[in-house]
């Protein structure tokens, strides 16, 4: 069975919005986006870690995408070039998306259909290995409530910027377990949590 893991970049007070660059995701009047690159020295820690956690426990099985991270990722890397523009292009992506239709833009793409959380599910049930998610906040949303993450691997920045997109919304409770845990030299902090299904333990934080 598959596992949905979110690798995403944060701050500490929780925003994912925009970390790439200026203008890649501005809704809500969000001016600050790129806040990422203040982080100089994260991103190989970051991109490092996130090869290691898709090659384990079965492999690498794709991307999860809402349409938003889907469009806007695919069309900046396919400007930039470069090897990620490869690695993203043949790896299979599933795209979350009531208002595409198919075929999708971009190789190796193939539609959610209907229900999204069920569509997860099933694909969980017909793939081995990591379904990995970058951005795609509201997709992550609708799998938090469903119970269909497995594990988040969060690069936490040492910023605060006191508005934006948060990954956990306000409304969401839930318990992590802490399963491994690095800091890089800018203080970039790469945390793995699991969904914690008992009481609080030792490593485990409540949200």
């Amino acid at each position: 069975m598959g596992r949905v893991v979110v690798m995403n970049h944060l701050t500490l007070d929780g925003v994912m919005q925009g970390p790439g660059r200026p203008d890649e995701d501005t809704r809500g009047g969000f001016t600050q986006g790129g806040w990422a690159q203040q982080s100089t020295s994260a991103g190989d820690a970051a991109g490092k870690a996130m090869g290691e956690r898709m090659a384990a426990g079965g492999g690498f099985a794709g991307w999860l995408f809402g349409r938003r991270t889907y469009e806007g990722l695919m069309a900046s890397w396919n400007s930039q070039g470069g090897p990620f523009k490869e690695a993203l292009n043949n790896a299979p992506k599933y795209v979350a998306s009531t208002t595409f239709k198919e075929p999708l833009p971009w190789p190796n793409s193939t539609l959610l259909r209907g229900n999204t959380p069920e569509a997860v599910r099933a694909l969980k049930d017909q793939t081995n290995g990591v379904l990995a998610i970058m951005g795609s906040g509201e997709l992550i949303a609708s799998l938090m409530a469903r119970d269909l993450i497995d594990e988040y691997l969060l690069m936490i920045h040492p910023l605060v910027l006191g508005t934006g997109r948060r990954l956990f919304p306000d409304d969401v409770g839930m318990r992590l377990r802490l399963t491994n845990c690095t800091t890089t030299p800018a203080g970039v902090v790469i945390a793995t949590y699991e969904p914690a299904k008992a009481a609080l333990g030792p490593g485990e934080v409540s949200i």
